[in-house]
């Protein structure tokens, strides 16, 4: 569902922070779902489910600066697409990144963490992205500022063991067992949620809209 409180009455309620108690345990899963599929779903679900959250805030960016922005869908259009998608009492929309200005991860979390200090973050990701983390701009900065849920996807379980934020903080990994308490964690803190997979992916999408 599209949510939205606690922001300027000038922004359009797709821009605005969700509602959210103090202590909340908060899952942040960013992407530019261009276009959000069941895969992406499965991703929060399982988040939602294993480390206990009250929420899960779906950041819908702007444009992901390592992608191609010539196929990439409207905003606003992608707001409700994931919306739609994200049919949950427990998890809402939004694209807060347009107030904020920000259009990478590490500066976004900072500031979220600025505004909201009495939340609990935990920024989710889905396996497939783990591989290329690395090239994110500050990507140690993500690490060490909220705890880190990579949920496993279709043929990227190995990038848990040879990526090199893995193998940078493979001290600061809990096990799976333990993936409840990874909200209460300072960070750096991860861990890595196996489960059910869907094969769906927006590349493929994408390729199967092509004329």
């Amino acid at each position: 569902m599209i949510s939205a409180a606690g922001s300027s009455a000038a922004l359009p309620d797709w821009v605005r922070l969700p509602h959210a108690e103090p202590g909340n345990r908060i899952g942040i899963f960013g992407g530019s779902f261009n276009p959000p599929h069941s895969g992406h779903r499965l991703v929060a679900m399982t988040a939602l489910r294993r480390l206990r959250l009250d929420q899960v805030w779906w950041l819908v960016t702007p444009g992901n600066p390592l992608k191609d922005k010539t196929e990439l869908a409207p905003l606003e259009r992608r707001i409700h697409m994931t919306a739609a998608l994200a049919n949950h009492p427990r998890m809402h929309v939004t694209a807060h990144e347009v107030a904020l200005g920000t259009s990478f991860t590490a500066e976004t979390l900072r500031q979220l963490c600025r505004k909201r200090p009495s939340l609990r973050f935990v920024w989710i990701m889905g396996a497939d992205n783990l591989a290329g983390f690395h090239r994110w701009q500050n990507w140690r900065t993500i690490v060490e500022t909220v705890p880190v849920a990579v949920i496993d996807r279709p043929d990227a379980s190995l990038s848990v063991l040879s990526s090199p934020m893995a193998q940078a903080y493979r001290t600061s990994r809990i096990d799976d067992s333990d993936a409840a308490c990874l909200p209460e964690l300072r960070a750096p803190a991860w861990t890595f949620l196996r489960g059910p997979l869907d094969e769906t992916s927006s590349t493929e999408l994408r390729r199967r809209q092509e004329p």
